[in-house]
């Protein structure tokens, strides 16, 4: 039996009741059997209207996997990597688990450093050295002498 609620992290939780559940057949490890049993799992989730989200990790979902969820707002998962039923919608709230831990952290902000003393003098003599290795490369001209 699974578990009534999705313990992503120790802020966030939803509740199972808040996913939808279908089964097609699979196309992966089962010989025959995949071909009369549907054990791969579609996890559909209404990630927009969930509750179970602070705004700011759902803005940053959706942000970033804009791209898996549909124009309903709705993000569906997939796993056949079982030969059970049971295994595959744990394989899919693993899945998702990954998905919002990715953005359950709020981006650092770069704060601007400036370089220190000594690294722009290096900078500055290196270029120096640079400079006076491609004048010595130079032909001299009727005027140079």
């Amino acid at each position: 039996m699974r578990a009534e609620i999705l313990e992503v992290n120790s802020g966030i939780r939803i509740p199972v009741d808040e996913f939808r559940f279908t089964f097609t057949r699979s196309g992966g490890p089962g010989g025959q059997n995949v071909n009369k049993v549907s054990t791969r799992a579609v996890l559909s989730w209404p990630v927009v209207e969930s509750a179970s989200l602070p705004e700011g990790v759902r803005s940053r979902f959706l942000k970033r996997f804009a791209n898996r969820i549909s124009a309903a707002g709705i993000l569906q998962i997939a796993c056949s990597d079982y030969r059970t039923q049971q295994r595959n919608i744990e394989g899919c709230l693993d899945r998702l688990k990954d998905l919002i831990r990715a953005v359950a952290a709020p981006p650092v902000q770069r704060r601007a450093t400036r370089p220190t003393r000594g690294s722009q003098r290096r900078r500055l003599d290196e270029k120096k050295q640079k400079s006076a290795r491609k004048q010595n490369r130079r032909k001299l001209g009727p005027g140079d002498y």
